[in-house]
C-alpha cells in the first residue's frame, strides 16, 4: 500500500479490558507487528504456555477473571489464532467513543499508522497491527516478566526513533506511562466537569479527542487544541516540565 502523507502527531493510547473474539486476518507475523515477533519471544511464549497449560487458577489470576466459564474466550495459541488490528480489537469505553467501525478510509488509515497503543501483552502496537485476542490483568506479571519494565527495556529506543520529530500527544491513563518515556514533550489532556476532574469518563473523552483527530488530521497539536472538539472547550494550557497539560471544560 502507498504511505499516506499524513500529519506528523503520534497519539498514545491505552488498551482496554475487554477484546472483541475472532478476525478475519492472518496468524501473527513479522510484518504485521510494530517492531516485529523476535523481541516479544520471551513473554509471548511465557503467556502461551500458561494460558495452555493445566494451572486453572494461574490463568484465572493472570486474566483477572474468577469464573473458569469466563476465561474459555482467551484459552487459544497465540501464534495461530486468527488477527484483527488492534484498534478493532479493543473494546471498552474509549473505543465505543471513538467508533472506529464508522470511520471514513482516511480517518481509518490514520488511526492504524499514528495511534500508538500499549497492549499489557504485546508491548506498543500501531492501531493498524494485526493482534489475536487475549487477556493480561493490568499490573499482572506473564510468568515472570513484568509488561512494563520488558518493554520499555526492549522498545523504547526504538519508539522514539519512530517519533523522531513527530509531536506526540499522550492521551494514556497513567499506568501505561510506564511503558515507554518519550525524550521530547509531550501534551496531555485533562478533563473538567462542574471544577471537578473526571476520571471514569475520561475514556470517554480520550475517544472524543481521538476521533476528532482522526477525521480532521490536524497538522500539530496546536491546531487540534485551538479547534472545536465536539462537547469540550479548552479552558487553559499549562506547561510543566517535559509536557503540556491541555484542561478541557466538559460542555
Amino acid at each position: 500500500m502507498q504511505k499516506r502523507d499524513f500529519s506528523m502527531i503520534y497519539t498514545l493510547f491505552s488498551p482496554s479490558e475487554g477484546k472483541r473474539a475472532g478476525g478475519s486476518s492472518a496468524n501473527l507475523s513479522e510484518e504485521h507487528l510494530l517492531f516485529g515477533l523476535a523481541d516479544r519471544g520471551p513473554i509471548l511464549d511465557a503467556y502461551n504456555r500458561l494460558v495452555n497449560g493445566q494451572d486453572q487458577d494461574a490463568v484465572l489470576a493472570l486474566f483477572g477473571l474468577k469464573k473458569a466459564e469466563d476465561a474459555r474466550a482467551y484459552i487459544a495459541d497465540l501464534y495461530s489464532a486468527p488477527t484483527m488490528p488492534a484498534v478493532e480489537r479493543y473494546d471498552g469505553v474509549a473505543y465505543d467513543y471513538l467508533d472506529y467501525p464508522s470511520l471514513d478510509t482516511e480517518a481509518s488509515a490514520y488511526l492504524q499508522e499514528r495511534l500508538v497503543i500499549f497492549s499489557n501483552l504485546f508491548g506498543p502496537l500501531r492501531g493498524g497491527d494485526l493482534i489475536p485476542t487475549y487477556k493480561v490483568k493490568q499490573g499482572n506479571t506473564v510468568g515472570d516478566i513484568a509488561p512494563e519494565r520488558y518493554y520499555k527495556d526492549a522498545f523504547n529506543a526504538a519508539l522514539d526513533a519512530l517519533i523522531g520529530d513527530g509531536e506526540i500527544l499522550d492521551l494514556r491513563a497513567g499506568y501505561y506511562d510506564k511503558f515507554f518515556k518519550p525524550s521530547r514533550p509531550v501534551t496531555t489532556m485533562k478533563f473538567m466537569k462542574e471544577g471537578k476532574v473526571v476520571s471514569h469518563w475520561a475514556k470517554a473523552y480520550r475517544g472524543i479527542v481521538l476521533r476528532h483527530l482522526s477525521q480532521q488530521r490536524y497538522e500539530t497539536v496546536d491546531a487540534l487544541l485551538a479547534s472545536q472538539i465536539p462537547g469540550l472547550a479548552c479552558r487553559e494550557i499549562l506547561e510543566k516540565k517535559g509536557k503540556r497539560e491541555a484542561v478541557f471544560d466538559i460542555l
